[in-house]
């Protein structure tokens, strides 16, 4: 599909199957910028995953609608063409829509299990994920996948909060535990992970001594303000190396005025360009998946927060098309590449 054109050249919306018809943003498909569900095509590059399970939540609970809320404020997206990155993403790659994983939602443990069955289902040495939770106890399975196909990955993850405490209320898969079982059963890379944007208080100072135990460094949002945005790319960069990056994306990063609608908000936050430079001065070579979770729209005011997490997908998808290879078209007779 390609994009329809006013007489000034603004896009007016999107063409539709039927020759001649025109489809507004606002109607039409239900995907993530409605891009082709992964069954209406041969091949793709990359696969955008729902996760709507929030049973790790602690305080608020409501990300189990996080998919379908972000998918909807897509559709303010115009995803042609990315100035910043200079790439057209769903042109150089072919993106689906995976829908969403059917999470139980009475048992952590049989969730985690559905979340790690459909990733790996998905990912390849060729295939990459993007998932949109859900709380952030999702990254652990898709961790465990992530390994299965590329071994040990350096975590970049942006967040409020370590994520790297033992157990609540004896629950030790919940979404402020899932750093340290990544850590336990060995699929982070030592020494090459890193905690970006964490702020607030803690339980205790040993939280602090246990992180840096478990191979992790971390950059807490304010010192954006001492370093800048090239200080922390450097810090990041550098704790990295060459290692192939899992992305994790808790958009409670962003200050509450930039995202109110999540579980456990704390304030003193990144902006959402904030948040938006650092992505993008990151490399997309490396990174072989990501999530972007903890979107609780009950909370939201006006999809602020649904858009700022739906414009990180975007970048995060412009980012791999940047660097990757374009894909190969599919024969004539399928779907559509773009929406």
């Amino acid at each position: 599909m390609t994009d329809a054109s006013a007489s000034d050249g603004v896009p007016t919306g999107i063409v539709g199957p039927v020759a001649g018809t025109v489809v507004p943003r606002f109607a039409g498909s239900s995907t993530f910028a409605r891009l082709p569900r992964v069954d209406e095509v041969s091949d793709y590059a990359i696969a955008v995953l729902g996760a709507p399970f929030d049973g790790g939540t602690s305080f608020r609970p409501g990300a189990r609608f996080g998919p379908s809320a972000v998918r909807q404020a897509s559709r303010n997206l115009r995803p042609a063409y990315h100035p910043d990155l200079d790439v057209s993403p769903y042109e150089r790659l072919q993106v689906v829509d995976a829908g969403d994983v059917p999470c139980n939602p009475y048992s952590i443990d049989e969730a985690l299990q559905q979340i790690d069955q459909h990733a790996s289902d998905l990912l390849s040495d060729r295939h990459r994920l993007i998932t949109v939770g859900g709380d952030h106890t999702v990254a652990l399975p898709l961790l465990r996948a992530v390994n299965r196909v590329h071994g040990p990955v350096a975590l970049v993850h942006f967040d409020a909060h370590l994520d790297t405490w033992d157990t609540y209320f004896g629950a030790s898969n919940t979404h402020g535990t899932v750093f340290r079982r990544a850590f336990e059963e060995g699929l982070l890379i030592p020494d090459h992970s890193i905690h970006v944007g964490t702020r607030g208080p803690l339980y205790s100072r040993q939280d602090l001594a246990d992180d840096t135990d478990f191979g992790f460094q971390v950059v807490r949002a304010g010192d954006l303000d001492l370093l800048g945005i090239d200080g922390v790319l450097d810090r990041i960069r550098t704790r990295v190396g060459d290692a192939p990056v899992y992305l994790s994306i808790d958009i409670d990063v962003l200050d509450p005025a930039f995202a109110p609608g999540t579980g456990t908000p704390e304030i003193g936050g990144f902006t959402s360009r904030e948040l938006l430079h650092l992505l993008r001065g990151l490399s997309g070579e490396l990174l072989v998946a990501a999530d972007v979770v903890e979107v609780s729209p009950a909370y939201d005011h006006a999809e602020v927060t649904s858009l700022a997490a739906a414009t990180v997908v975007y970048d995060i998808t412009s980012l791999m098309a940047a660097s990757g290879r374009a894909s190969v078209p599919d024969p004539a007779g399928a779907p559509p590449r773009n929406p």
